[in-house]
């Protein structure tokens, strides 16, 4: 009787460290698309409908008559939100926050916005302040929260959520939890592709993700990563210097 051939080991992890350094590759490609659109909106979307505005501003002031006055002014307030969406895009796109003000405080920031937007009560547990950490690092726990608060303000129903982050020498572990309704599957394959991106992105990079939920009783995403990326290159792999020293102070 012929033997079965067993799958050697090093092949399996071969292919896996293949994948995972493919999905980097697309992650990165995927953040300077990102890049670009958000550009692209800010320089010509943006300046569009800002000369329109001005445009419509004018008119309001020359019009004698009270119904089109009204008119205008009416498309004027439409154009206000139009602006005011197209700038939440702009940020969605862009972590220009984050490379402005450091990842402890764009974190405060996306809490922030979720509360004043739906009134819902945060509570962060940061630390006072962050080592220096590979860039890749901290843009994946941005995006993290990014993609986890607004899942949270989108289909959870929730009162109250968290944001966790706890940093070592080695390890940076994040956690986003809600008192929402949970998850309405218990399929990964089904709940959406920000979780698949979320995973993807943590994977990536070397670390995990799991998530805890139970129908009525909230949400938990669990995130882990190094804190340094081991960087491939001819010859050897060598860790990738931090790029900036996050010192915001958490509330």
């Amino acid at each position: 009787m012929p033997s079965r051939a067993v799958p050697k080991r090093p092949a399996a992890e071969g292919a896996r460290s293949s994948a995972s350094e493919l999905s980097g590759h697309l992650l990165k490609a995927e953040e300077e698309e990102r890049r670009r659109i958000s550009r692209e909106l800010h320089d010509e979307t943006g300046q569009a409908l800002m000369v329109l505005r001005f445009h419509l501003e004018m008119l309001a002031s020359e019009c004698s008559n009270r119904d089109q006055r009204a008119k205008v002014q009416e498309s004027l307030e439409v154009l206000d939100r139009t602006i005011e969406g197209l700038r939440r895009i702009i940020a969605r796109l862009s972590p220009r926050v984050l490379e402005e003000l450091g990842l402890l405080a764009a974190i405060r920031r996306q809490a922030q916005q979720l509360s004043s937007q739906t009134k819902m009560k945060a509570r962060l547990e940061l630390p006072d302040k962050l080592a220096p950490m590979d860039h890749n690092i901290e843009v994946a726990l941005y995006r993290s929260v990014q993609e986890a608060l607004h899942n949270i303000a989108k289909h959870s129903q929730a009162r109250n959520f968290a944001v966790r982050l706890h940093a070592n020498g080695q390890k940076v572990s994040l956690e986003v939890e809600d008192d929402g309704i949970g998850l309405l599957t218990s399929s990964p394959h089904e709940r959406g592709f920000g979780l698949t991106g979320m995973r993807e992105r943590a994977v990536a990079l070397g670390g995990t993700m799991a998530i805890h939920s139970r129908q009525g009783k909230g949400t938990l995403i669990r995130i882990a990563l190094p804190v340094m990326v081991e960087a491939k290159r001819e010859g050897g792999g060598s860790a990738r210097p931090a790029r900036r020293h996050s010192t915001a102070r958490a509330s």
